[in-house]
C-alpha cells in the first residue's frame, strides 16, 4: 500500500469565463473543443453547483445531460474525493485518468517478501517485477491529459475543479461521438456508441457491458448527495431504447471469452496462468485440483493488485511467481480469468484459505492516500461474486467473503508479513448493497452482538503512512473502526501480540491492522457504556465509539462460541489441519500450530462456518502425489480480531446471542 505524492493543492477559486459553444459539431472538433466548467459564484446555491455543473458542461458540449450524468454515476457515483485519484489514476466525477501522476512506486505483488502459497511443502517463490515506463502506459489511463487539449483546460484543473472535470469529461464524449460519425444528438439513445468507447475498454465485450450499466442508470434514474455535500440527481428515462448496433463501428477486438467461468452480465477474458514446471522440480504458478468434488470451495477472497493492469497481467502469466483466479480492471469493471476456479491459486498466503477459496484482484495501486475504487468494478465485482457464491453455495457475509486483510497467519512467524490489501477504503458496505445483503440491524437495541456498520463518508478516522511513513494520510471515508483499551478516544489502542510481540502499542498507520475493525464484521458485546460499545477481539475487551446520532455498528443476533465448562482458555489458530492420525502414509503430517492469542473464559466470537480439519497436500508438478486429508476433528471459523481464525469445536460450547 505504497504510493508516490500527489500533487493536493486547491482548486483554483477564480471566476472563469463561459466559453461559447460552437456551432458547427463537426467543424468542432477538428480542433480542440473550447470550453470551460460553469462560475463557482455563490449566486448558485453550494448544495447544487456540481448538477448546475452538468448542466452547463452538457450544453457547452452538446451531450445529453442524462448521458453525462450516467456515465460519471458509473465511474464514480459524482464523487470527488477530494481531488484524491482512484486507484487508477482517476480524478473527480467523470474519473479521468493521470496515472502519469498517480502511478505508485512498487507493486505489492513484486515486493517479494512474502509466500502467497501459504505452505511450507514448498519454498517460496519470490519475484520481482518493474513497473511499466509511463509513456507504455494505454490510452484509457490517460484520459485527463486528452481532455485537457479539448476543452484548453489545465491539467491540474481538471484534478480538482469538480466542474472543469465534468466539463472535460463531456468533451471526452463528444469526441467520441464525433469518432464514431454519429451526430450530437438530444436523444440519450443515440450515445450507445461513445459511453462504450468512454469506458476505455479495448473489447467490445467489456465496452457493451459498460455501456448497458450506464443506460440501465438512465432508466433507473439516480439520486444522492455526493461526498462534497452535492445534492446530484438523474431523471429516470424508463423509456430510452439505446441504439446498441452502433457498437459494431467501434473497431473494438473480439476478447477471447471461451472457457471463462463468469456471469453472462459481465465481460469476461481468459488469459490463463502457466501452469509449467520450471527446473530442479519446481513449478508454478498454481495447483491442478478438483473442486468441489475433492474439497469445498467456502470463501472468495478480495485484493487489489496495486499494480497497473498490463503488469498485473505479466505478473499472473509468469510461471515462476503467485496467481489468482480474476483480476477486475477498475476504468471499466472488464475482468480476465486466469486460472479455473476447481484449481488451486496462490494468492492469499494461507495454504488452508487458498485449498478452499476464490481469489479476485481489482487493478489499484493505491497510489494516493484517498485511493478509492470505481462504481464500474464494484459492479462487476459484485456481480461475479455473486455468481461464484450460488456455484458454490458459499454465504454471502464477511467470514466468507473475505477481504485479503481478514485472511489469518498460518503460524505466529508469519502474522506480521500477511496483507492488507483492499484496506480501509474499500466500501464493504455498498460492496454487499451490490450483493443484495446491505449491512442492517437483525436484533433490538440492546443485542448481544453488532455488526460494524458505520456511514462510510461520514466516517473518517485519521490514518497515517499513505505517502510516508508517520506523515498524516488525507481525511477519507472508510469501511474501518479504531479500537480502543478504555472507553476514551486518548485511550490507547488495542494491542496485537501476534503483529508486535515485544508488546509495543498498535499505531494508525493505514497497514496497521491490529486496533481496528470493519464494515460487515461481527462481534460479542461485552459491555456498553454511554456512547461506547465494547466488543471482545483478540482475547481483549475492546472498545469503539458508537453514538445513537452517528452510530458505527447496528445489534445482531446470531451464534457463538465460548470455551467449554473447565477450560480458562483455549488455543487459536490460522488454518484448520486434520489430526496426525488422519495422513496417509507418504503424507508428511502438519503441524497443529496455535498462533499466540488466547480464547479466555467468559468471552464470546461469532462464529462461520464448522469444518473438518483439512491439508490439500500439492508439493510436486505431477499431481499423482496430491491428497486431499480430511480428519476427524472439527473446527469452528470465528471473527476473533480484525482477520478471521479458527477454534477446535472439541474445546468449545456454542451459544445462541439473541437480541
Amino acid at each position: 500500500m505504497r504510493g508516490s505524492p500527489t500533487d493536493r493543492r486547491p482548486a483554483v477559486g477564480r471566476r472563469r469565463v463561459q466559453r461559447t459553444a460552437l456551432a458547427a459539431a463537426s467543424a468542432a472538433l477538428l480542433f480542440p473543443l473550447l470550453g470551460a466548467a460553469p462560475s463557482d459564484s455563490a449566486e448558485q446555491p453550494s448544495a447544487t453547483r456540481l448538477q448546475s455543473a452538468f448542466a452547463s458542461a452538457a450544453a457547452t458540449y452538446d451531450v445529453p445531460q442524462s448521458v453525462l450524468l450516467g456515465v460519471s454515476y458509473l465511474q464514480s457515483r459524482w464523487d470527488t474525493h477530494g481531488g484524491a485519484p482512484s486507484v487508477s489514476g482517476g480524478y473527480g466525477p467523470m474519473h479521468l485518468t493521470d496515472a502519469r501522476t498517480a502511478l505508485a512506486e512498487a507493486p505489492h505483488h513484486s515486493e517479494g517478501t512474502e509466500d502467497a502459497r501459504g505452505d511450507d511443502s514448498r519454498a517460496a517463490l519470490l519475484s520481482k517485477a518493474d513497473l511499466p515506463k509511463q509513456s507504455e502506459l494505454p490510452a484509457r489511463l490517460r484520459t485527463l491529459p486528452r481532455a485537457a487539449e479539448l476543452t484548453g483546460l489545465p491539467t491540474e484543473e481538471l484534478r480538482t475543479d469538480a466542474a472543469a472535470n465534468v466539463a472535460g469529461g463531456a468533451a471526452l464524449l463528444a469526441a467520441a461521438q464525433h469518432d464514431l460519425g454519429e451526430p450530437l444528438s438530444d436523444d440519450p439513445a443515440d450515445w450507445y456508441g461513445a459511453v462504450a468507447r468512454f469506458s476505455g475498454a479495448d473489447d467490445g465485450a467489456t465496452a457493451a457491458a459498460y455501456a448497458n450499466d450506464v443506460f440501465e442508470v438512465i432508466q433507473e434514474g439516480e439520486q444522492r448527495t455526493t461526498d462534497a455535500g452535492q445534492r446530484v440527481a438523474l431523471t429516470a428515462e424508463p423509456g430510452v431504447r439505446p441504439d446498441t448496433g452502433q457498437l459494431a463501428r467501434a473497431g473494438l477486438r473480439t476478447a477471447a471469452a471461451d472457457g471463462t467461468e463468469c456471469p453472462r452480465t459481465v465481460a469476461c477474458e481468459w488469459i490463463p496462468a502457466p501452469y509449467e514446471e520450471f527446473g530442479d522440480g519446481d513449478y508454478g504458478n498454481h495447483d491442478l485440483a478438483d473442486r468441489p468434488t475433492s474439497q469445498s470451495v467456502k470463501y472468495i477472497v478480495i485484493h487489489d493488485t496495486e499494480a497497473t493492469w498490463d503488469t498485473t497481467l505479466k505478473l499472473v502469466q509468469d510461471p515462476t511467481y503467485v496467481s489468482w483466479h480474476y483480476s477486475l480492471r477498475s476504468t471499466d469493471g472488464h475482468i480476465a480469468q486466469h486460472v479455473k476456479t476447481k484449481d488451486v491459486a496462490w494468492h492469499a498466503g494461507n495454504w488452508y484459505v487458498n485449498a478452499k477459496s476464490v481469489g479476485l484482484e481489482h487493478e489499484g495501486f493505491l497510489a494516493s492516500p484517498d485511493a478509492w475504487y470505481t462504481e464500474a468494478m464494484y459492479r462487476t465485482s459484485a456481480r461475479l461474486v455473486t455468481y461464484l457464491a450460488k456455484k458454490y453455495r458459499i454465504p454471502l457475509d464477511r467470514q466468507h467473503i473475505l477481504g485479503h486483510d481478514t485472511v489469518p497467519g498460518t503460524t505466529t512467524a508469519t502474522i506480521p508479513g500477511m496483507h492488507t490489501d483492499p484496506g480501509p477504503y474499500w466500501d464493504w458496505q455498498h460492496y454487499f448493497t451490490l450483493l443484495g445483503r446491505p449491512f442492517k440491524a437483525t436484533a433490538g437495541p440492546k443485542g448481544s452482538l453488532v455488526t460494524i456498520a458505520p456511514d462510510f463518508a461520514k466516517n473518517r478516522p485519521a490514518f497515517t503512512g499513505c505517502v510516508k511513513k508517520g506523515e498524516p494520510c488525507a481525511v477519507h471515508g472508510s469501511s474501518a473502526v479504531r479500537l480502543y483499551t478504555r472507553p476514551d478516544e486518548s485511550a490507547p489502542l488495542i494491542q496485537d501480540i501476534g503483529l508486535r510481540p515485544d508488546g509495543s502499542p498498535s499505531t494508525i498507520d493505514v497497514n496497521d491492522v491490529g486496533s481496528r475493525v470493519s464494515t460487515g464484521q461481527q462481534y460479542a458485546v461485552a459491555e456498553r457504556k454511554g456512547d461506547w460499545t465494547a466488543i471482545w477481539y483478540l482475547g481483549q475487551k475492546a472498545w469503539f465509539r458508537n453514538p445513537k446520532a452517528q452510530p458505527t455498528a447496528v445489534s445482531a443476533s446470531g451464534l457463538v462460541v465460548t470455551p467449554r465448562k473447565g477450560l480458562s482458555d483455549v488455543p487459536v489458530y490460522g488454518r484448520a489441519y486434520p489430526e496426525a492420525a488422519a495422513y496417509p502414509s507418504g503424507v508428511p503430517v502438519q503441524s497443529v500450530s496455535p498462533l499466540p492469542y488466547k480464547l479466555l473464559e467468559g468471552q464470546r466470537y461469532v462464529i462461520g462456518d464448522k469444518v473438518p480439519g483439512e491439508y490439500f497436500y500439492a508439493p510436486t508438478f505431477d499431481t499423482a502425489p496430491h491428497r486431499v486429508v480430511i480428519g476427524k476433528d472439527q473446527y469452528f471459523e470465528i471473527q476473533f480480531g480484525h482477520r478471521v481464525a479458527f477454534v477446535r469445536a472439541a474445546d468449545v460450547v456454542v451459544l445462541p446471542a439473541g437480541g
